[in-house]
């Protein structure tokens, strides 16, 4: 069985009892679910270069206006009727900047490119279900 490595961040902002997630929907494919920014490490990429690179190329949101908390969680996740695995690595970040609700257009090199992801707050004590498996680590934070 084929291996691929991905990051997931779980990206943050207000303090407990009021701790928010940001998470998006695809603006033309709803069934897709709701997320949390994240994708596949590429070949000899570092897993922090990743985290970095697919939330700017996902949300527009820049290093600058985040704060690493730590990587929290890994783990293998098996998608029903695929013959790949997927070694998922979570990281918690701060938010630091200002946005409340915003719509980004994927620029990458991946499937993503020209999707339009449409990004809200939610606060983790009435998160909804997230897709494929990414709430899996929402407890540890």
């Amino acid at each position: 069985m084929k291996t691929k490595r991905k990051v997931l961040a779980y990206i943050t902002r207000g303090q407990d009892p009021n701790l928010e997630l940001l998470v998006f929907e695809h603006k033309n494919h709803p069934e897709a679910g709701l997320q949390v920014p994240g994708g596949t490490i590429e070949e000899d990429e570092m897993l922090i270069d990743a985290l970095y690179r697919e939330i700017a190329e996902e949300t527009g949101i820049v290093k600058n206006d985040l704060s690493f908390i730590g990587k929290i969680h890994k783990y293998n996740f098996y998608p029903n009727g695929k013959q790949t695995a997927y070694e998922r690595n979570f990281f918690h970040l701060n938010y630091e900047g200002t946005q409340q609700t915003w719509d980004h257009q994927v620029i990458s090199d991946g499937l993503d490119n020209g999707l339009t992801f449409q990004f809200r707050w939610e606060p983790v004590e009435l998160l909804p279900k997230l897709a494929g498996e990414q709430d899996k680590a929402v407890e540890l934070l």
